[in-house]
Order: C-alpha cells, then sequence, then structure tokens
C-alpha cells in the first residue's frame, strides 16, 4: 500500500476544464519537475512543505466521507508521487466517482492511460510564455481520449500563435476520432480575456474553448483550500 505527501485535501467547486463550476474532493500531492513563472502552488513544491502522510485507503475513505463524486487529483505534478497509479485504481474500483488527474504535460502518460474509465486527465500544454515549453512530451498527445482534456495557460499574443501552431499540427497528426477538447485559460493578471476572444475569432478557433479559473474570481486569488 502506497503513502502520499498531501499538501492539502478540501472539497470546492472545480475551477477549470470540462467539469468548471461542479463540486470536486481536492488532494494536492507535493513535488513537481517544473517550474513555470505564473505558478500559484509554488508553495506546494517546496522541500519543507507540511504533509500529511496518508494511505490510498485513508484518501479513499475521506472522498466517501465528504459525500461529492468527484475527485481532483492535482499538485504540483501528482503523476510523479510514487504508486500513484495505486491510488488511482484504489479510488476507481468505486464506480459512483470520477477522477480527473490534472498534470502538466511533462510526465510521460503511457503507464497512467487506461487505468480506468474513471480516471480522466487533463493536461497543459506549457507555452513558451511559461518558461517551461521545452520540457512538453509531445508524445503525450497521441496518447489523449476524448474524454480527456487539453488546457493552454496563454500569457500573450506570442503564446496565442504558439500554441495555435503547435495544436494545429498536432490535430493533423492524430485519428478524426481522437477528438480530445483544448482549453484555452488567460494567465490571471497577464492577459485581458477578451483579446483571447479576439484573437479566436481572428484565426476561427471551432474547436478550442475560453475558460476563466473561477475560484479567483469568486474568493482572493492568493487564497488556499478552494
Amino acid at each position: 500500500m502506497g503513502t502520499y505527501h498531501v499538501t492539502e485535501r478540501f472539497v470546492s467547486i472545480n475551477g477549470e476544464a470540462r467539469r468548471a463550476g461542479e463540486l470536486s474532493c481536492f488532494i494536492r500531492l507535493a513535488g513537481c519537475n517544473l517550474c513555470c513563472n505564473y505558478c500559484d502552488t509554488r508553495w506546494s513544491c517546496d522541500p519543507d512543505a507540511p504533509v500529511e502522510l496518508l494511505s490510498e485507503e485513508e484518501l479513499f475513505e475521506w472522498v466517501k466521507e465528504t459525500g461529492i463524486t468527484n475527485v481532483t487529483l492535482t499538485g504540483g505534478e501528482p503523476l510523479l508521487a510514487p504508486d500513484v497509479d495505486q491510488l488511482l485504481l484504489r479510488l476507481s474500483l468505486d464506480e459512483s466517482l470520477h477522477i480527473e488527474v490534472e498534470t502538466n504535460g511533462a510526465v510521460p502518460l503511457d503507464r497512467f492511460i487506461g487505468i480506468s474509465d474513471r480516471v480522466t486527465y487533463t493536461m497543459d500544454i506549457k507555452c513558451p510564455g511559461s518558461g517551461m515549453s521545452d520540457h512538453m512530451i509531445w508524445e503525450n498527445m497521441g496518447l489523449l481520449r476524448p474524454v480527456d482534456t487539453v488546457k493552454c495557460v496563454v500569457s500573450d499574443r506570442n503564446d496565442l500563435d504558439w500554441l495555435r501552431e503547435r495544436e494545429q499540427k498536432n490535430r493533423r497528426d492524430l485519428p478524426e476520432d481522437q477528438n480530445y477538447k483544448v482549453y484555452i485559460s488567460p494567465v490571471f493578471g497577464r492577459i485581458d480575456p477578451k483579446e483571447i476572444v479576439e484573437y479566436m475569432k481572428e484565426y476561427r478557433l471551432n474547436q478550442v474553448r475560453l475558460q476563466l479559473q473561477l475560484h479567483k474570481f469568486i474568493w482572493d486569488p492568493e487564497k488556499k483550500g478552494v
């Protein structure tokens, strides 16, 4: 049985991607292999960050006690945690739960895709504005399924140009039925969402969706546990 370094666990609304606005149990695991310059959870990657050491059974029991059926596994980068596949398997054995994994695109997904149909992945594409675009594992794109999601956080028009070129190239290389969803999100405070909408109109980006981080509009953008 694995033991996981949990920096936060709480219930809130999902602020992003397909289940935005729905309640979810958040499990935040410590550690990350990237350091995006806009990261709002860098504290959870600090070696001295306070953690709870919890087993998959303890985490499963906590989820069930909440009465919430969405589970969001996040970080940091949750897929770096030893034995995290065992945690995903344990959670997915309960047919009432849907598990979403937020992953940064810089961890190979081949050992995780297919654990269960109830485990889906929201994978980042790191644009140049993040300072981490060179760390992307582009082979992951070919593993994503229609139930999975690509999230692109943009800082400026340069990011939008880069993303449009990369995303269109990747779609050309994929089977027609591999229609994963693509969401574009502004770095909070760096780019006006209206600029993204105008860009989408300019280039007829029919296959992408604008998303705003709901939790940053409801609560203080720096607030933890929401």
